[in-house]
């Protein structure tokens, strides 16, 4: 009976030392990441591909304009933008960005 507690005891400990043991991925953050007050884009995406256009598209969801409001020029670095309405005396809305 004590032999079937034991490796009953081992298997169950086994298990929870598992799930313990896996990665939690909370260093990740994505390329590109916002709502609907704004975001960041990384710096080394700003070389690949036109991250303005990829501010005013995420804005232009959102109803509102963009407004570009720092940069980091290095490694790891990131572009930073807020969403904004769109200012008095502007009859139009905001347009989507398309290629």
């Amino acid at each position: 009976m004590r032999t079937k507690m034991t490796g009953v005891l081992a298997v169950l400990g086994a298990l929870a030392g598992g799930l313990t043991v896996g990665h939690a991925r909370a260093d990740y953050v994505p390329p590109f990441k916002g709502n609907d007050t704004g975001g960041i884009i990384a710096y080394a995406l700003a070389g690949e591909t036109d991250v303005r256009a990829l501010a005013v598209n995420h804005c232009a969801q959102y109803g509102k304009v963009v407004k570009l409001t720092g940069v980091q020029p290095s490694y790891g670095g990131y572009l930073s933008f807020a969403c904004i309405w769109v200012p008095q005396g502007r009859a139009e809305r905001p347009l989507s960005v398309r290629y």
